[in-house]
This record gives C-alpha cells, structure tokens and sequence, in this order.
C-alpha cells in the first residue's frame, strides 16, 4: 500500500503571504486554518526557538482537518551543540513539552543541524541512542537535516538506516543532496523558490518533484516542504504541487 503525500510550508505566520496567499482581511488567528484548507502539511519553526504549551499544541490540531500533519523542528538547543551525545536533556524537554497534544496531526520530527556540524560516528551515533521511539503513547518518526558535505558517507547513511530515522533530501545550492535509505517516510525540503516564477519553481520542475514523491510514497509516507529561496513564492508553490499530483 503507497503511502500519503504530504505537501507545505514552513510556518503559516509570514507578512509577504498576507494579500497574496492568504486573502486580504483575513485575521491572523485565521491564517492556520487557512493553510489546512489548502495544503496538507506544514513545519512548526516555533518549536526550535523556544517550548510551546501543551495547549497551544492542541489549539494547532484543531484548527486543521483530518489528514493534515504537522512536522516539528526540533529544538536548536538540542542539535547546536559540540557535543551530540550530552543532549539527552534537552531532547526530553523538547519531547515532553506537549507534542503529543498533536495526536494523529503529529508528522516527522526534523532535526535540523547546523552546517558548521561535522560528522563524527561515535557523537552521533550517541545522539540517535537518545531519539525516543514514542511520547505519551504517540509514536515519532525522526528525520535528520545534516548539512556538511562529511555526512555523505555510508557509515552515515547505515546509522540513520538502523536507527529508522529518515535523511531530509535538501534542494539547496550550498547543502548537500543525499538520499537516505527506506526507512518507511521521506522527507524533502525544497529551497530554491524564485521571486519572478509565479508558483515559485517552473511547471516542469514542479511535475519532476511531483514524480519523485510518488516514487518515494511506494516506500510509506512522503513530506515535502517549500522553504525559504523567495519564501514569499512558497505556499503557490506547494499548491502547484498538489495539482501535479491530482
């Protein structure tokens, strides 16, 4: 069975979407609700400043209609660290914060690392050991953003494999592209928006990402997220995928 595909932004509280995505007037109170009616995921950025209120995470899953899924960053706290393996911690605070609230909105979790991080096998192999399988009865999926060239490699690759973490595939000049292995979800982050292309990324690039998230869904659930590049291009661009997909 083909798993879901998934597709979205980053957020859904930016100035430059007011008046081009969302409509004019709309409140901003509004605007969650707005994104559930029209896209089928988006990321929490909330999360990785600083901890949310287990109500606030129940007042995010009702605002958005069955199916939709939210992915949550992970704290910075967590993964902007020299030392991955001292983080048990941190990643227990992010983890009981209220997440679970989310229920079966709750996608992945992306940890997202720093491109400064090297990788080292024994510190983040540590750091994997520290990833919980579920939180309050809530199963998590877990998906690494490694963005130094040294995570091609694969002992890397084997070690997010075994630890059933997804690897985030990044469409980024200066990130490197790596696919991970099937590990059940995908996860893609898509950064090269351009402000003079209407939905962001030209038809046939949008119809090729379109293509390879349907190949990826024969594998289980796929995320694909428009971020940054001209951010205020993104949401167009998440709906044109969506209509490829139709």
């Amino acid at each position: 069975m083909a798993g879901r595909i998934r597709v979205g932004i980053g957020g859904w509280v930016y100035e430059d979407w007011r008046g081009s995505f969302y409509p004019q007037g709309l409140r901003q109170k509004d605007e969650l609700a707005y994104v559930g009616q029209h896209l089928t995921a988006t990321e929490i950025n909330a999360t990785y400043y600083s901890s949310q209120k287990p109500a606030t995470f129940a007042g995010w899953a009702k605002a958005v209609p069955d199916g939709f899924q939210f992915a949550v960053k992970a704290s910075r706290y967590c993964t902007n660290r020299k030392m991955l393996a001292e983080a048990g911690e941190s990643i227990a605070k992010f983890t009981h914060q209220g997440i679970s609230e989310l229920g079966d909105r709750l996608g992945p979790i992306l940890w997202q690392f720093m491109a400064t991080k090297k990788f080292d096998p024994d510190d983040f192999g540590a750091f994997l050991k520290l990833l919980p399988a579920s939180v309050d009865g809530v199963p998590l999926r877990h998906a690494l953003e490694v963005r130094h060239d040294s995570f091609d490699d694969p002992a890397f690759l084997a070690m997010a494999r075994d630890a059933g973490a997804a690897v985030v595939f990044a469409d980024h000049d200066d990130y490197p592209a790596i696919t991970g292995h099937d590990v059940g979800f995908s996860y893609m982050r898509l950064m090269r928006a351009i402000a003079n292309e209407p939905t962001g990324y030209a038809a046939a690039n949008i119809a090729r990402w379109a293509d390879r998230a349907r190949q990826q869904a024969a594998q289980g659930d796929v995320f694909t997220f428009f971020i940054a590049g001209a951010k205020e291009r993104n949401p167009a661009a998440a709906q044109a995928m969506i209509v490829a997909l139709e």
